[in-house]
């Protein structure tokens, strides 16, 4: 139940393991065509390039300039790359687009990709010119992530098949059963503007006394149960939730039965089960 790396449905991992191809042959330059053509579709973009690099998202940083980062939403939230005006946004695989980390995906506008051919950084492998070049031609200037191409080709497939903006309204449903529940147990949001929600993950607040840092690894420790850790500031003071990427409801009750006997195994005073009716009645439409 962490923000990512989310987890990989079984069709990807089937997907991700059919044997290797020939990365300078036709099989290979119609994978990257098809991962290409899919990914504007996620992007809403019809005039930017999508530029995919073996890495990280952390590696699309390095690559872009005048940026969005869509690494935790894009096909979790609504994103609109021609119709915001967005110059660069940049994701990795591990999050919405449901796949093991491994690569940087980014996507281009015309203005973009101009400024990138005055800019005077240095760069070599972070240089978009010669991706955007053989990827016209399917291939890659240098050895390509294959595996994670097959994966993001039935991620793409997945996604369309559910349709995005059910992918959207399912993680918003999401989103809103675990606050629900988070509240039901007498814990505070970290987040106090209701129009701030994430619908990707939720930031829970511990109350005083309590290290979130120590519910964690009692989470991991009884239940096998991986929660999200606070991060600078925040640290050892929330847990994080997360609740994108090929998640289910099923998916989320059980973990929040989890974070339920976690809590309670810790001495917070939670009431077992309040949590969990609370997502289940919204779930239910009853709330």
């Amino acid at each position: 139940m962490i923000p990512g790396p989310t987890l990989v449905p079984e069709r990807i991992v089937r997907a991700m393991s059919q044997p290797i191809i020939d990365h300078r042959g036709p099989r290979f330059a119609a994978l990257v065509e098809a991962c290409l053509e899919g990914l504007k579709g996620v992007f809403k973009t019809r005039n930017g390039h999508v530029i995919l690099y073996p890495g990280s998202g952390t590696g699309a940083w390095e690559a872009a300039l005048v940026l969005v980062d869509a690494v935790s939403s894009l096909a979790s939230i609504d994103f609109r790359f021609d119709e915001w005006g967005v110059d660069v946004a940049l994701t990795g695989p591990q999050k919405g687009l449901m796949l093991p980390p491994g690569m940087a995906i980014l996507a281009a506008s015309e203005k973009a990709i101009s400024a990138g051919e005055k800019a005077r950084s240095p760069r070599a492998y972070w240089d978009w010119r010669p991706v955007l070049e053989r990827n016209k031609r399917g291939e890659y200037p240098y050895t390509p992530a294959t595996m994670l191409l097959f994966g993001l080709e039935e991620a793409l497939r997945m996604l369309n098949e559910e349709g995005l903006e059910n992918v959207f309204r399912r993680h918003a449903r999401l989103g809103e059963a675990c606050r629900r529940a988070v509240r039901a147990l007498g814990l505070a949001l970290l987040c106090r503007d209701p129009t701030q929600y994430s619908n990707t993950l939720t930031a829970v607040v511990m109350p005083k006394g309590f290290d979130s840092d120590e519910l964690i690894r009692l989470a991991y420790r009884r239940l096998e149960l991986s929660l999200g850790v606070g991060l600078g500031a925040v640290k050892g003071r929330v847990f994080r939730i997360g609740h994108l990427g090929g998640v289910n409801e099923l998916d989320l009750l059980g973990g929040l039965a989890g974070v339920e006997m976690a809590l309670a195994e810790l001495g917070v005073p939670v009431t077992l089960g309040a949590g969990l009716g609370a997502a289940q009645d919204f779930l239910l439409g009853r709330s």
